[in-house]
């Protein structure tokens, strides 16, 4: 199985965050075919930039992070976009960058590994607990 890291979970896993499921821990320690979108790290330096959010490193350092965990930096694509494009009919999620997360677990066949609920509208599959 391949994994779609979402946002949350990769920034909880750097912090040690206890409200990583332990299912997600013991995947990313296994360091086997996981992947963390490009868009995940642009929602990252946005949220930096307008102040909600704060990482406590510099930002080029998520970069040897994912290295050293073994995970791979998952692209757009041309597909990606017109997916995206037929999904933003569907308004049971709002926010654009978990909408890109779902096309891209549809489009490359991962498992998105996210404690959100709301990805459970979608025809992908979410691991959690």
């Amino acid at each position: 199985m391949k994994y779609l890291l979402d946002t949350h979970v990769f920034l909880w896993y750097l912090q040690g965050d206890a409200n990583l499921s332990i299912k997600a821990k013991n995947i990313i320690d296994a360091k086997e075919n996981l992947y963390f979108s490009i868009v995940s790290l642009w929602e990252i330096a946005i949220k930096i930039n307008i102040g909600k959010l704060q990482i406590y490193r510099p930002i080029e350092d998520l970069s040897k992070e994912l290295q050293y965990v073994n995970i791979q930096i998952l692209p757009l694509i041309n597909k990606d976009i017109e997916l995206y494009s037929a999904l933003t009919l569907q308004l049971n999620h709002r926010d654009p960058f978990d909408r890109m997360l779902i096309v891209q677990a549809m489009n490359h066949s991962l498992t998105l590994i996210s404690r959100d609920v709301k990805f459970d509208n979608y025809s992908i599959q979410r691991l959690w607990d």
